[in-house]
């Protein structure tokens, strides 16, 4: 569906913006960040409510005993749905434009998916149709959708074909009064991490994901680099094995530190003395923080081979922080055996985990839709 955009006066605009950003605030507030003077700032928030955008919700307690309205995006300038198309789960987040959650779920898919599937699609578009059943006339358009998917994505003038992101599609139609826009969801993690988590203030940093699979969101001066073929950051592809009498495969080093093939090793290796090997990372994990010696070694050994492909990453890039994350790779275990094999290995690089665990992906895609959203309200570029 096409929209009329608004136009805004600059100063609205900038106001509008940071609401986004900020959530509810005062027009003193908004006026002493923004260098805004008090006639300007009174025109601009007359000038948004006028346009529907923004709605005052109250005062509250100022400096000087003094009581000030109030103001947040309005509810009823519509709405954005985010969904982080997981290998495990789906997440789903329906918000409004500066991020107040209005309705959630949390989908398990029947078994782990190490590509993107038709049965990923049909639980995405099973989460959507909940999602559009839940929502209220006051809620106000549906504004923009973005889809996390567990692949490399290019535009529509790239190979599709090649990247299987399309198969997000093969059970899910998106609603028709909205564009949905793919994105890698290493990269929304990475987004998230940036604005809300462990990177912020970091204008260049590297996200690792390390779950059933693994992949890595690169930070170059505050823009994600997605590479020309959608494929930056996926270190899962690196030639793997190095080894003599071995030639290496693409994506073995994916197959090799996703947790699936770890597990099977942590079970092939089990001690039969040491009682029954745990059922999935969440056990071992839970095991090696009581201080079981063999749980422990497994994770200190995996923790080993996941900072030898941190140290390429730092050794091409020069990140200064990596991020660790994904459903293992945000364990704390990790962190200290990892720090180690990074400083033996390569340049000096901080490595910290993720503050925003499994909610990094959707967080991240809920961030770019409302990007995408008022980008569209006002006829700017996406």
């Amino acid at each position: 569906m096409t929209r009329t955009p608004l136009t805004l006066t600059g100063s609205a605009l900038a106001v509008l913006r940071a609401l986004v950003e900020r959530g509810p605030s005062t027009r003193p507030q908004l006026g002493q960040d923004l260098g805004l003077s008090r006639p300007t700032m009174s025109a601009a928030i007359a000038e948004l409510i006028q346009a529907g955008l923004v709605e005052p919700i109250g005062a509250v307690q100022g400096g000087m005993g003094r009581r000030a309205v109030e103001y947040r995006v309005a509810t009823h300038a519509g709405h954005v749905i985010a969904v982080d198309a997981g290998s495990t789960h789906i997440r789903l987040r329906l918000s409004t434009l500066d991020r107040r959650l209005l309705h959630s779920s949390l989908h398990p898919l029947p078994q782990s998916q190490y590509a993107l599937t038709p049965q990923i699609s049909a639980v995405v578009a099973a989460a959507v149709a909940e999602a559009l059943a839940r929502t209220e006339a006051d809620w106000g358009p549906l504004q923009a959708m973005v889809i996390a998917v567990p692949t490399r994505v290019v535009g529509p003038e790239g190979d599709t074909a090649a990247t299987d992101q399309e198969v997000i599609y093969s059970n899910f139609t998106p609603p028709p009064q909205v564009e949905c826009t793919l994105v890698n969801n290493v990269n929304c993690a990475a987004v998230a991490e940036y604005h809300y988590g462990a990177a912020q203030g970091r204008q260049t940093f590297a996200f690792l994901q390390v779950g059933v699979k693994i992949g890595l969101g690169l930070m170059l001066n505050g823009q994600i680099l997605r590479g020309v073929n959608g494929a930056a950051g996926e270190i899962g592809h690196i030639s793997f094995p190095f080894a003599p009498g071995l030639t290496p495969q693409r994506g073995e080093a994916e197959r090799y530190l996703g947790t699936e093939a770890f597990m099977a090793r942590v079970r092939a290796g089990w001690p039969a003395d040491a009682g029954p090997p745990p059922r999935d990372t969440y056990e071992l994990l839970a095991r090696a923080g009581t201080g079981d010696a063999t749980a422990l070694a497994h994770v200190e050994e995996h923790a080993a081979q996941i900072g030898a492909v941190i140290a390429i990453c730092v050794s091409v890039i020069d990140p200064g922080l990596v991020v660790l994350g994904g459903g293992y790779g945000a364990s704390p275990l990790l962190r200290p055996k990892v720090e180690e094999v990074v400083r033996r290995l390569a340049f000096p690089a901080e490595i910290t985990t993720s503050t925003l665990a499994a909610e990094a992906t959707v967080l991240g895609a809920e961030r770019l839709a409302v990007e995408r959203a008022v980008s569209a309200l006002l006829g700017l570029p996406c």
